[in-house]
């Protein structure tokens, strides 16, 4: 620890003695100084030792002394030495009375002392301090190294919490608390889950304080990642600002848990890898292969039934807003968000980013995911479903559960369910909810409207002459299912009158009523313009 005011009163050598402020005794001494100013406050940062002969000070002078001391109290100066024998016999009492109010230490430092000794027991004592700091430093480096080469990243939190007497815990990127230490600081880590969330808006490296109120501990929040973009945080919960010893393990900690962090990373990539080369044999209808390939990392997941995710970005690749300061696009954020899903629940996941296809319908890669029905990246897949595909930045299709030997058929219902999330503006569309729901809104696309807008257009202008209002009797006829009085009834017309018209409408059309798939063509023809033309 630095030297203070108490140890240097106890130093055999120098022959101090406290004239006031004994109760101050115990504040660290960051420096001694030596000023003979009336006012040497400019100079000083914090934490000194003024030491003084009151040379130029009239220290007998009550006020004068209450306006020095007060400023020095001000400053941060945490003691006063003044030297007896020398410009005063001894220490007037204004002076003693002034620093007594103000409860700053007053040092008497007796002739035959030096101010250069003081000086050099201080210098002395810091560099001894700062010494034990880096060989503690030293020794807890080592103590963590071996702790995340034999055990990973959990050991490594839990011995630094240990050497801090505080708690300490790891996140992912999301906020997720991936280990935490002691087990009693799980509640109070999990709470600074959105702290964390906003470093990946920084670039790395990034750190922040948060609380160190009487009501509760300080916490620093430190970045993990090398580069420029921020790979996960670590927290550290003390009840002080940490030393300089304690701040050696901390760096220490935060580089060994970012080469562990890039290491997992270089391993996923691998795995992403290979998850491709499973997925394509699956698709091709390779099944066996494909398990003896994934072997135990997905060999799990493709015995049990599985759904599949396709997603792709839902502006074009040159787009305004795809990706993040770092090149983190949505689809990314996706992707680490079920991975991380998949972690915490120990589920196997596999996940597949494909080239960008300069044909695709964003000409950007696409996010493929097979995971286990019913688990938690299905889950979190579904907390998408509703929201506007404009304010995620990514579209996507779910299948149905399938099996293995199903694999392409899954595919293709995952890219059917994503043609229905990109036509209705949804980020996630699943394919029950396609197979469930009614065709009405498949026919919100320009090609179906184009093609309506033609077919019926005669009938448009016709009734626009003021000649009829064929549109509308079609309309109800054909809601009717062809009943003509039912029909007459919801128009308030003669039924002799609705047979006029659809002999009208077969005329303008050239086409048969009496053909169902003219009908069919008919109704669904209204029900897309229907909102156009309302």
């Amino acid at each position: 620890m630095p030297p203070t005011l108490a140890s240097l009163v106890q130093h055999p050598a120098l022959k101090l003695t406290v004239r006031a402020g004994e109760d101050r005794l115990d504040v660290p001494v960051r420096w001694a100084h030596v000023s003979e100013l009336a006012d040497p406050v400019p100079y000083m940062e914090g934490g000194e030792l003024l030491l003084t002969t009151a040379l130029t000070l009239d220290a007998e002078d009550p006020e004068a002394m209450r306006r020095y001391v007060r400023r020095l109290r001000g400053a941060g100066v945490v003691g006063l030495g003044f030297a007896v024998g020398v410009t005063y016999e001894d220490i007037p009492a204004a002076l003693v009375d002034a620093a007594r109010e103000e409860h700053l230490p007053l040092l008497a430092v007796p002739r035959p002392t030096p101010f250069l000794a003081i000086s050099k027991a201080v210098s002395a004592a810091i560099a001894a301090e700062q010494y034990h700091s880096v060989t503690a430093g030293f020794e807890v480096q080592r103590e963590l190294t071996r702790a995340a080469l034999a055990e990973g990243p959990d050991a490594v939190v839990g011995r630094l919490a240990a050497h801090l007497d505080g708690w300490v815990a790891l996140y992912d990127t999301s906020g997720t608390v991936l280990a935490v230490a002691p087990e009693w600081a799980a509640r109070r880590a999990a709470r600074l889950a959105p702290d964390v969330e906003r470093f990946r808006e920084r670039s790395a490296p990034a750190s922040t304080v948060v609380g160190g109120t009487e009501d509760e501990d300080r916490v620093e929040l430190q970045s993990l990642g090398t580069g420029r973009r921020v790979r996960g945080a670590l927290a550290v919960g003390t009840g002080a600002p940490l030393g300089t010893a304690e701040r050696y393990a901390v760096h220490s900690a935060i580089a060994l848990l970012t080469l562990t962090t890039e290491r997992s990373r270089s391993l996923q990539a691998a795995e992403h890898r290979l998850g491709a080369a499973v997925l394509r044999m699956l698709l091709d209808g390779q099944t066996d292969h494909a398990k003896a390939v994934a072997g135990d990392l997905y060999g799990g997941l493709l015995d049990a039934p599985f759904r599949l995710l396709i997603a792709e970005p839902a502006a074009p690749a040159d787009g305004p807003g795809t990706a993040g300061e770092f090149g983190e696009t949505p689809l990314d954020e996706l992707g680490e968000a079920l991975e991380s899903a998949a972690a915490r629940a120990g589920e196997s996941v596999l996940a597949v980013v494909t080239e960008p296809d300069p044909e695709g319908p964003a000409g950007a890669g696409r996010l493929v995911v097979l995971a286990g029905d019913g688990g938690a990246v299905v889950t979190a897949c579904e907390r998408y479903a509703g929201r506007k595909a404009e304010d995620t930045g990514l579209v996507a299709g779910l299948s149905a559960p399938a099996g293995s030997l199903a694999a392409a058929a899954a595919f293709k219902q995952a890219e059917q369910a994503l043609s229905v999330a990109r036509r209705r503006g949804r980020t996630l569309v699943e394919h029950e909810d396609v197979a469930a729901g009614s065709v009405l809104p498949l026919l919100a696309d320009d090609a179906v409207r184009a093609f309506a807008d033609g077919l019926l257009r005669a009938l448009y202008v016709h009734d626009a002459t003021g000649r009829g209002d064929l549109v509308a009797s079609l309309r109800a006829w054909l809601s009717r299912h062809g009943q003509w009085d039912a029909a007459a009834a919801d128009l308030g017309v003669h039924r002799h009158t609705l047979r006029y018209r659809m002999r009208r409408v077969e005329e303008i059309l050239g086409r048969s009523l009496d053909d169902p798939d003219v009908r069919m063509e008919l109704w669904l023809a209204l029900k897309a313009t229907e909102d156009g033309r309302a």
